[in-house]
Order: C-alpha cells, then sequence, then structure tokens
C-alpha cells in the first residue's frame, strides 16, 4: 500500500471529488479526516473508508467559518497526531457576467475555493514544518490557467490557488514539502450540474480520474516537484 500509515484531511470530502480522493487514498492505507457541511454525506463516506480497513474521521465543517476550520485541524491533530497530506477540495462556483455579480457573490466565490485554503494550509504547517514532510494539494480548475465567460469570480479564486501552490512550493522546499494544484475541466459533479445545468455532461471526467491524479501527486517522490496538473476530456468540447 503505498500511503499505509499516512494521515490525509480532506475538505468537501462528502460527495464528488473530495470523495473519491477520500476513497482512492484509504484504499492504499491512509487514514482520513473528511471536512464537509452535510452530515449524512459525511457519514455515508467515513462508513464506505471504514470498511477498507482504515480509520475515518468525519468532521462537520463551514469553510468559510473560520472557527469551524479551526476546529477542524485541531480535532484532526487531536485524533491522529499529524497531517501528512492535505488536500483542499472545497468549491463552490455561481457562474454569471461580473456586470450581475453581487458583492456577496463575488466574497463567498474567494472565500470557499481559496480563503480556506489558504486557512487549512496555514493550519497543518507548523506540524509539516516540525516534521520536515508533507504533502499539500489544491483542487484548482481550468479556470485557474485560463478565462472563461462568466466564471470571473471562480476564475479569480483559481488563478489565486494556483499562485499560492507556487509560493507554497519556493518557500516550503527546505522543509521538504510540496504543494500541487490540480487544475481539471469539466468533471461530472454535483457542483457542475448546478453551476452548468444546461451542459451536456455525459463525456465529461468523472471524479474518480481526478482521484487517481490525486492520488499520482500524493506518491510522488520527495524528490520531484510539480507545481500545476492541467486535466481536460481527450476530445470534444474545448471547455470541457
Amino acid at each position: 500500500m503505498k500511503l499505509k500509515g499516512k494521515t490525509a484531511l480532506i475538505t468537501g470530502a462528502g460527495r464528488g471529488i473530495g470523495r473519491s480522493i477520500a476513497l482512492a487514498f484509504a484504499r492504499e492505507g491512509c487514514h482520513i479526516a473528511l471536512a464537509a457541511r452535510t452530515p449524512t454525506e459525511l457519514d455515508h463516506t467515513a462508513v464506505d473508508i471504514s470498511a477498507l480497513g482504515v480509520t475515518a474521521l468525519p468532521i462537520v465543517c463551514d469553510v468559510t467559518r473560520t472557527e469551524d476550520i479551526s476546529r477542524t485541524v485541531s480535532t484532526t491533530l487531536d485524533t491522529f497526531g499529524h497531517v501528512d497530506i492535505l488536500v483542499n477540495n472545497a468549491g463552490e462556483a455561481r457562474f454569471k457576467p461580473v456586470y450581475q455579480l453581487s458583492l456577496e457573490e463575488w466574497t463567498q466565490a474567494l472565500n470557499v475555493n481559496v480563503t480556506s485554503a489558504f486557512l487549512f494550509v496555514q493550519g497543518v504547517l507548523p506540524g509539516m514544518m516540525t516534521r520536515r514532510s508533507g504533502r499539500i494539494i489544491n483542487i484548482s480548475s481550468v479556470t485557474g490557467i485560463k478565462a472563461l465567460p462568466e466564471q470571473a469570480a471562480y476564475g479569480a479564486a483559481k488563478h489565486a490557488m494556483n499562485s499560492l501552490t507556487k509560493s507554497l512550493n519556493l518557500e516550503l522546499r527546505d522543509y521538504n514539502i510540496a504543494a500541487h494544484a490540480l487544475c481539471p475541466g469539466g468533471v461530472d459533479t454535483k457542483l457542475s450540474q448546478d453551476a452548468m445545468p444546461h451542459r451536456d455532461k455525459s463525456e465529461w471526467m468523472q471524479p474518480e480520474d481526478i482521484a487517481h491524479t490525486a492520488l499520482y501527486l500524493a506518491t510522488l517522490s520527495s524528490h520531484m516537484a510539480v507545481d500545476i496538473i492541467s486535466m481536460r476530456r481527450f476530445a470534444g468540447d474545448p471547455l470541457a
């Protein structure tokens, strides 16, 4: 098992990409702290992970609340003692033209998609730096690489996440801590269904595709540096 005995903290872990990453890591022997807003989804994922013979720790967490983030990190550390892998997956998308965006919607996009990642990183870094070991995987988006119409708020947040990832790699390389940003195009998840109900997603990537790549990053040699990986469907819609 590639991650036997390791511990991961994964946000947005109740469904979609976060759930798939949690299961992929658990199959490789990793203990998982699961953070998400919906208790029923968390509990369902925790049961499936426990069935794989590793420990699952479900924690209800609203990533827009700093106190929830602090509690999630402290509960994880109290339970497992340390975090080897942090996966910042929690996300939100409301797509509309810039002139229709409210300040509340703009702020929410930044808070959910990038400010929460910043706060979780700050929470786990002291332990990683002391152990001189750790890996941070940020689930970004193709909109963090190129602009797309009606995605100004989401894209701004994902561009910021990519920049955060690059800065972390420069600041933390002497501590043997690596950061990666995964930038997929269209993935068939509840988030994409809610944000783009009109789009045909029958041939889009699946959450398991992203989980496979996240597992690759989690098991990379510490001698390798990978800032950003862009993923898209092999053929067809260039925005997917």
